[in-house]
């Protein structure tokens, strides 16, 4: 029979364990209300609240209010709990400081800016080989969610989702977010290659690096005959 200390000790992992699945689901599906918490985790909102209390208190996540695309409904916005910066760093253990000191280094010995965008787009055209292959794998009408799940390999927490006249790609996590605050070429790039990989411009909505809870890519609904030959630059 466990003691009163052994019960205690176990109630208080098992509570951790569930808060770590709270914040875990905010970090793979992006600022989400208490009702999506309930109905992703099994939880009732109590418990989530519950948790998203302790939560805040830790300053893992933040309440913000919703934010909407295109023309808002009437009543007020529905309250979202986003992960804030000490929480991304609770999941993201990369060398943040290093890279960002290795940019400016680039920066300032190699050619300024356009240093720093030529390793951008050299970083991103690497990563894109296996993006490139999960897109032509796939039908044309499934592309963005074949790039989607491939960005979500990289650790991107990626999904994709209908829009009007198009459909929008949504990146839940990015591992490079702070050094992307502090150098938009990593973004800006991020952005080309999208264009390229897709065949059609594509419009970057918001990114984590300017403080918005999700990087937001939206893209044009186009004709399943189009080549990314066609494609055209965009900015981020």
């Amino acid at each position: 029979m466990k003691n009163v200390g052994e019960a205690h000790e176990e109630l208080a992992t098992g509570e951790r364990s569930t808060r770590n699945r709270v914040a875990r689901s905010i970090l793979d599906h992006g600022p989400s209300t208490v009702a999506e918490l309930a109905g992703r985790l099994g939880l009732t909102q109590a418990a989530v609240r519950r948790h998203l209390d302790a939560l805040v208190v830790d300053d893992v996540v933040e309440a913000r209010e919703q934010r909407v695309y295109g023309a808002r409904t009437r009543g007020r916005p529905a309250k979202v709990f986003a992960l804030t910066d000490c929480g991304r760093d609770a999941f993201d253990q990369s060398y943040d400081k290093l890279a960002a000191d290795a940019l400016r280094w680039i920066q300032e010995r190699f050619g300024g800016d356009e240093a720093v965008v030529a390793f951008a787009r050299a970083r991103i055209a690497e990563q894109a080989t296996a993006y490139r292959e999960a897109i032509e794998a796939a039908a044309p009408e499934e592309r963005t969610e074949a790039l989607a799940k491939a960005l979500s390999a990289d650790g991107y927490a990626a999904t994709a989702r209908s829009a009007p006249v198009g459909e929008q790609l949504c990146q839940h996590h990015c591992p490079v977010a702070h050094v992307a605050e502090k150098f938009p070429q990593l973004c800006e790039a991020e952005t080309e290659i999208f264009s390229q990989l897709l065949g059609t411009h594509v419009q970057r909505l918001a990114t984590i690096a300017h403080g918005d809870g999700v990087c937001t890519t939206f893209i044009p609904k186009i004709s399943h005959n189009a080549s990314a030959s066609t494609a055209g630059r965009n900015p981020a």
